[in-house]
């Protein structure tokens, strides 16, 4: 069994450039349940995340790994709870990172979380 989800749509949950790794956004779907974890934004960041880390770890990477991330947040009145919760998996030197609001995410999320990691060659 996947640690992450499924693409759900004719997309791939990440595709691999040299030691490039793009993901797709990562919803916040419980690969096990193909739920939301709850209808809070911490949990629901926090699947984000984790669904990121499987991808990099079925690829020999980690969350050190990333270059780059960028956060859909569906209102950014959740920016700061997010971000509670995204400090919890990354260490300084800290990712880029842009956040955008935007007016609905697929299946009414809370939240999206795409990256960019380079892997050690």
């Amino acid at each position: 069994m996947k640690k992450y989800p499924e693409a759900i749509g004719p997309y791939s949950a990440y595709r691999k450039a040299g030691n490039l790794i793009y993901t797709s956004g990562q919803l916040p779907i419980d690969p096990e349940t193909n739920e939301f974890p709850s209808d809070k934004i911490e949990d629901q960041t926090r699947q984000s995340l984790l669904n990121v880390k499987a991808i990099l770890e079925e690829n020999g990477g980690s969350m050190d790994n990333i270059i780059k991330t960028t956060v859909f947040l569906n209102d950014m009145n959740d920016f700061g709870a997010m971000n509670e919760v995204y400090k919890e998996f990354f260490v300084s030197p800290y990712p880029a990172r842009t956040a955008v609001a935007v007016e609905k995410l697929p299946k009414n999320a809370l939240v999206e979380i795409e990256v960019i990691a380079a892997l050690e060659k």
